[in-house]
């Protein structure tokens, strides 16, 4: 799957306000500097995610930037939808469906691409902020039965490079 830099830093600032939930409103300084993430394109990002009312702002000295539902309330793929579109490297499911009864001899193949998809879409759909900002406590992590010691790590596509967690 591929996400956006830009994704990534929505996703990064997003679950830092999970983590600080009810606390408060975090500046963007704050979240910019724990997080790692280039403060004007922070700037940027928490302006069109408050846009789409997934967070809210407060002015003043004790201003910054919130969660406006619960953590628990905002999944993976409404954000990654939010920033970058499709959820899926294949473009999205009518595209597929289409394609599917358009093209017989290509038809086996697109199934498989509608196949990986929706699979992508439902763990998407299915992990929320408080699943990934609290991995330990998550009931997601539990749906899945797996610990640390026993968790995988998969290289992801960020921007066409490969990203095995070395930094």
């Amino acid at each position: 799957m591929k996400i956006s830099q830009k994704g990534l830093y929505a996703l990064q600032a997003l679950m830092m306000l999970a983590r600080h939930y009810q606390q408060g409103a975090i500046r963007i300084r704050d979240i910019a500097y724990e997080e790692e993430l280039p403060e004007k394109f922070l700037e940027l990002i928490l302006l069109e995610l408050k846009n789409a009312r997934m967070v809210e702002s407060a002015r003043g000295a004790k201003g910054g930037y919130q969660l406006r539902r619960a953590p628990s309330d905002i999944y993976l793929s409404e954000i990654i939808r939010l920033i970058d579109g499709p959820l899926a490297p294949f473009g999205d499911a009518e595209q597929l469906r289409a394609l599917i009864d358009r093209d017989a001899d290509h038809r086996a193949l697109y199934k498989i691409f509608l196949d990986v998809r929706d699979a992508a879409a439902k763990i998407l759909e299915s992990t929320s902020l408080a699943d990934i900002a609290h991995p330990d406590h998550s009931p997601a992590q539990k749906r899945r039965g797996k610990n640390k010691a026993e968790a995988s790590v998969l290289p992801m596509v960020v921007h066409g490079n490969v990203n095995r967690g070395e930094k």
